[in-house]
């Protein structure tokens, strides 16, 4: 057995870029910040459904089972390729043992 060292490099030091470090570069041009925090509230919900799905220790295929449709059908919504309805997202939440809770946040 080998015993490897971690190395902890600084994302401006690494050969690759770093998508926090790529990210928070984009989001200083005025239109692609707008576009992302117009996109923010479907990635929120996405990251939930993920996020729920792994903290029950499902998998696509189970929770896909548990719904009575496929693995590709969950595999595209979480990649946020077709939009669920508001019907679908409470079978989800019941199938992950879960409440749906949708909420308008007042800006003031």
């Amino acid at each position: 057995m080998t015993n490897k060292k971690v190395l902890n490099i600084p994302p401006e030091k690494r050969n690759h870029l770093d998508f926090n470090v790529f990210l928070n570069k984009q989001l200083k041009d005025p239109e692609f910040k707008a576009e992302w925090d117009r996109q923010q509230p479907e990635f929120a919900m996405i990251q939930a459904m993920i996020d729920i799905r792994r903290k029950k220790d499902l998998s696509q295929k189970e929770l896909a089972k548990k719904l009575g449709t496929t693995q590709s059908a969950i595999s595209r919504l979480e990649k946020g390729n077709i939009s669920p309805t508001v019907n679908f997202l409470q079978k989800l939440a019941e199938a992950l043992d879960s409440k749906l809770d949708i909420r308008f946040l007042s800006y003031s």
